[in-house]
């Protein structure tokens, strides 16, 4: 807080005339030698929040946030803001360390704290942390009203299209951590990766993306511009990647996402994407994808005759999708098809 200091009132009255112009010149000219003030400490992000509870009509509020740049210590609820912390040198003091994939661990700090899950904050370990900037996104956007009483909170969602909000939260995330060139490197570096990928798929012939889970089979459908954590997951094989459906009205065609063995022999795609729900989760027992498919019915398709079931990362895919290092993880395994 800036304070004043108490006039000494004697003390002015005895300066002369001269020499308060000969201080007010010498002020000036020492203003005008001065350099010119630093940057804002602060970044702001604006995002469209929304106020309704789970099961009612979206309720959108323009909410705007200022955080601190070079944050000392920042708390992570959103994996996929995590990986791109990380991947442009920052570090993470606390995040849902259960939920952090093994290929993110080093990202997090030698003393980082356990912040709670996905889902529920632990607001006293968070509280007692006195963290600078707080982090949600996709399952934690709940916990706004009260990790940002706490500190200055943003939730880095997905809004619009996947791509659009890749390369929003990549580059205020390096505008926060004062690392504005490796953000647009970074950027550069996934768009070229992109381009490379949907260059192969553009001559791939169609494709299905197949969530698999319990045993049970889900088709998988492109989002489109209006995107959201969920269906932005499902659309990422086509809306990013370039995958010709094998059917453009998926959930028309199956009367929502479930599908059977037999649905993907009458259609018969050229390739099969497959995310195994149950490997990103750490379902205890559940039966491998792989195994699943593993069927007569399956075995007539055109994707298992010429090999073409590609099985994608199921972490990346399902869990993070979103931050720097993952969309170079997604990258690789469509690029596996041209090899």
């Amino acid at each position: 807080m800036r304070t004043t200091r108490p006039l000494i009132a004697a003390s002015i009255a005895l300066v002369t005339a001269a020499a308060l112009t000969g201080c007010a010149t010498d002020s000036a000219e020492a203003e005008a030698d001065a350099p010119e003030t630093s940057e804002s400490s602060t970044v702001e992000f604006t995002w469209d929040r929304n106020l309704a509870g789970e099961d009612e009509e979206p309720n959108y509020e323009e909410t705007t946030v200022e955080v601190p740049k070079n944050p000392e210590s920042i708390v992570v609820f959103d994996m996929a803001s995590l990986d791109t912390i990380g991947a442009l040198g920052g570090e993470i003091a606390g995040a849902p360390l259960e939920s952090v994939p093994d290929y993110l661990q080093g990202y997090l700090a030698e003393d980082a704290f356990n912040a709670g899950t996905l889902f529920e904050a632990d607001l006293v370990a968070i509280e007692a942390q006195q963290p600078d900037l707080i982090i949600i996104g996709g399952r934690s956007t709940a916990l706004f009203e009260d990790l940002s009483e706490i500190a200055p909170t943003v939730d880095l969602s997905i809004s619009g299209t996947f791509l659009d909000t890749l390369e929003r939260n990549t580059t205020f995330l390096g505008e926060v951590l004062g690392a504005e060139d490796a953000a647009a490197d970074a950027l550069a570096e996934l768009e070229a990766g992109i381009e490379d990928a949907k260059t192969v798929t553009a001559d791939a012939g169609t494709g299905l993306g197949l969530m698999i889970s319990g045993g049970r089979l889900s088709a998988m459908a492109p989002a489109g511009d209006a995107a959201t954590g969920r269906n932005a997951r499902g659309g990422l094989i086509y809306d990013v990647f370039g995958v010709e459906p094998v059917v453009e009205d998926v959930e028309a065609a199956t009367h929502g996402e479930p599908v059977s063995f037999e649905f993907l022999l009458e259609h018969n795609p050229d390739f099969l994407w497959v995310v195994d729900r149950d490997a990103a989760t750490g379902e205890e027992n559940a039966q491998a994808a792989a195994a699943v498919l593993d069927n007569d019915i399956v075995k007539q398709t055109t994707a298992f005759q010429e090999d073409q079931i590609v099985y994608l990362d199921p972490t990346a895919w399902y869990i993070v999708f979103g931050g720097i290092d993952t969309t170079r993880i997604m990258i690789e395994d469509v690029l596996q098809i041209a090899e």
